[in-house]
């Protein structure tokens, strides 16, 4: 059963409160993450944290930029969520030094910032998603799940799948040795699909890894995906390695 408590947690999120009380699920997860939340507001810091740790998660919290780095630095992380306007230290600068580091953790940036230019850049330095203030609590779970399945792989700079060569560093496809003119969420699909091989994905297993949360998308888009793939492959004389299970979804050989 679900268990409320208290009044309103903090304004920043839009979702946490239900006539007037807070309600957090117990519930049952497939795998605990271990989370580093960033956070320099007190009572989002304490109410957010609170919420994953009823989520079964593992949550360490930090107050600044400088203590976020030592805590980075010496523990692995699934996902770390981090706000951009912190103490000693800012949010930009913080994933830069991650990034410039090595540090591959999946990083979340959840900031009040909704400037178009300052979301360009966080995703720039290496940031993968961003989130802005006030937020959902749902979404950004939601948003953290999907992170966490495109990283349970490791990557790799380069895959093979039947007749095509994947640079995921350049994101580009090569056939043969020429390079295939595959847009976007068509290169996306193909490496979605190639890290995974002879795993089968229905269609929302997909869209969920290749698209953003909330985008609108019609119902028949990773056919046409797949259909534009194979019609590309075929111009070089090839055939595609997707293959499609009736009923079940996709998958590479």
């Amino acid at each position: 059963m679900p268990v409320g408590f208290g009044r309103r947690a903090c304004a920043h999120c839009k979702d946490w409160e239900s006539s007037g009380a807070i309600v957090w699920p117990v519930v049952c997860v497939d795998e605990q993450l271990k989370i580093l939340l960033v956070e320099d507001s007190e009572r989002l810091r304490r109410s957010l944290g609170h919420g994953l740790r009823r989520e079964g998660h593992s949550v360490d919290l930090a107050v600044n930029g400088e203590e976020s780095l030592d805590y980075a630095e010496t523990y692995d992380y699934d996902v770390i969520i981090l706000d951009l306007m912190l103490p000693k230290i800012n949010g930009l600068d913080v994933l830069q030094r991650l990034r410039t580091s090595g540090r591959r953790t999946h990083i979340l940036i959840l900031s009040a910032q909704d400037q178009i230019e300052t979301r360009i850049t966080g995703l720039d330095l290496g940031a993968d998603d961003y989130m802005v203030k006030p937020f959902s609590f749902d979404e950004l779970k939601a948003r953290m799940r999907a992170l966490h399945r495109r990283g349970t792989e490791q990557k790799r700079p380069s895959l093979r799948a039947g007749p095509l060569h994947i640079d995921t560093i350049a994101r580009i496809v090569r056939v043969g040795d020429r390079d295939a003119t595959f847009s976007a969420k068509e290169y996306e699909l193909v490496e979605f699909l190639a890290r995974r091989p002879r795993q089968v994905f229905p269609q929302d297993a997909i869209i969920e890894g290749i698209y953003e949360s909330g985008s609108e998308i019609a119902s028949n888009v990773i056919e046409v995906l797949v259909y534009s793939i194979r019609r590309k492959i075929a111009e070089f004389g090839e055939t595609s390695p997707i293959r499609n299970r009736r009923g079940q979804g996709y998958f590479i050989e």
